[in-house]
């Protein structure tokens, strides 16, 4: 097993990798840009070294500061985490060149699945069906034009690297193509260095739902089952399940096995995740893979009892998995919300600042990643994910049921959060009926609205406040009634300090 695990990442995931690293034995060296001196996976780590100023390209984004950095910590392995240098070859070639165990795929599997026409060259020979589309880059917009002419409106325009929705324009009808154009190209060339775009035809309320594939370095590949990720805002994901209310056993066989011929032709190792869009006949195509890590990874851990960030290691480290897909054997059902320090009633601005106060939720079947605490200081320079709470039921029901509960638990001051965004989405009756597709959130936004008023959370931090205010009013100094207050003369002292207790606790 390795000497010790350099973490090149941040935030929540950092957390989830220096706790599996702790139970494994092995020890961990966080890194930190000036924003994070203070985060908690620094606090946690049982290293931690300084990487730079707070921009991430002068900081996470840094391969040779990173190197660097790995070599004095005496670290034989990296962990990248998802997000920043995590799918990026030239990072894992990088760790290669200096003797460290990257814990991941190979450079040359991200390299043939990092781009997504690349990908879908693969998946062509490997027999997996796939959206009409084209399968190289296009090069000018008279190409584009006479492509989606061919392929019916409407299309899709999406960047050749990246994810997360970046570069990516729905175009209806001719006439928005030239717009469309550019502006995927300049936001693909701005957030991946790669202006490339491809097109695809547009299906019409597609679900959203991924392959979790593990390979090892021995020839066996399996997967573990499905995740629904159809509740998205404008290409980002919020919401993720597990397993999904409409695949059937005979579509999650049959997706499966697609998935791993996929990573087989692409000689993939470690953890993967093969992202496919369905119809509402329960026909799925190819969309694209992950060579990394998912956010969403807590749901397939809750129903498989499999630990994802170990399994990694334990590959990486030339292990065999230590399992066959015969053992894999989904249990209950999770479901996975995303809690970003956001307004959903300012077209979801990042509401970045110090956290006052915070009540977690805990309870039968709950679970929180997150990478903050009381007293943090949300950066402005990063993702305002804070994290992601998880709820596990015996059905899908009882699952929301709990993650419901938990929301109703979780509590933070001094800053925005999207936690109600959530209870509106989880007592929506669509929802709990299942019927969703990519853009089914994006088009239920003002219903939920409608039906709440607004979907930012409070602060009860100013509330608190002004209810203390008014109890100190009416005790002088030395807790003695105020006596311009005749009403509170009979108050006793421990009703008073009841009620201060019950202000502060709110």
């Amino acid at each position: 097993m390795f000497r010790k695990i350099l973490i090149a990442n941040r935030g929540e995931i950092a957390v989830r990798i220096v706790r599996a690293c702790r139970e494994m034995g092995i020890p961990s060296a966080a890194v930190y840009s000036d924003a994070d001196r203070a985060a908690l996976h620094v606090r946690l780590a049982d290293e931690a070294y300084p990487i730079g100023p707070a921009p991430s390209r002068e900081s996470y984004l840094r391969i040779d500061k990173l190197m660097d950095t790995a070599r004095r910590a005496g670290c034989d392995a990296l962990h990248p985490g998802y997000g920043f240098l995590a799918e990026n070859p030239a990072f894992a070639q990088a760790c290669a060149e200096n003797n460290i165990t990257f814990i991941g795929p190979s450079p040359e599997a991200m390299e043939r699945l990092g781009s997504k026409t690349a990908a879908r060259q693969i998946a062509a020979r490997a027999g997996v069906p796939m959206v009409p589309g084209v399968q190289d880059p296009i090069e000018r917009l008279q190409d584009a034009e006479h492509i989606a002419r061919e392929l019916g409106y409407p299309v899709l325009l999406k960047a050749v690297a990246g994810g997360g929705g970046k570069g990516m324009r729905l175009v209806e009808e001719e006439a928005q193509l030239p717009a469309a154009w550019r502006d995927a190209s300049s936001e693909a060339l701005h957030a991946f260095g790669d202006a490339r775009v491809y097109l695809e035809r547009y299906l019409e309320r597609p679900r959203h739902i991924e392959i979790q594939i593990f390979g090892d370095t021995h020839g066996q590949i399996v997967h573990l089952g499905e995740r629904e990720c159809s509740v998205q805002r404008r290409h980002q994901k919020v919401i993720e399940e597990s397993p999904s209310p409409f695949v059937t056993p005979e579509l999650r066989h049959d997706m499966g096995e697609a998935a791993v011929r996929l990573a087989r032709e692409a000689d993939y190792t470690n953890a993967g995740t093969v992202e496919f869009l369905v119809d509402a006949a329960r026909n799925f195509y190819f969309l694209e893979v992950n060579t990394r890590l998912q956010v969403e990874h807590p749901v397939t851990e809750m129903v498989t009892g499999f630990d994802l960030v170990k399994l990694q290691i334990r590959i990486a480290a030339g292990e065999t998995l230590p399992f066959t897909q015969e053992d894999v054997v989904l249990s209950g059902h999770a479901i996975e919300c995303r809690l970003y320090a956001e307004d959903p009633d300012n077209n979801f601005y990042p509401s970045p600042g110090t956290i006052l106060s915070r009540r977690t939720p805990s309870g039968p079947g709950i679970r929180l990643d997150d990478g903050v605490y009381e007293g943090f200081t949300v950066p402005t320079e990063y993702d305002p994910l804070l994290g992601k709470l998880i709820a596990w039921g015996r059905d899908r029901a009882e699952a929301i049921a709990r993650l419901q509960r938990a929301l109703a638990e979780y509590a933070v001051t001094g800053i925005k959060t999207n936690a109600a965004l959530f209870r509106g989405i989880l007592r929506d009756p669509e929802f709990g009926r299942g019927e969703l597709f990519t853009r089914w959130l994006d088009g239920r936004l003002p219903h939920l609205r409608a039906h709440r008023g607004n979907l930012t959370e409070r602060d009860p931090g100013a509330e608190d406040a002004a209810i203390l205010a008014a109890l100190l009013h009416r005790l002088d100094a030395n807790g003695v009634t105020n006596t311009t207050d005749r009403s509170a003369e009979s108050d006793s002292r421990w009703k008073r300090e009841a009620r201060l207790e019950q202000v502060g606790g709110e």
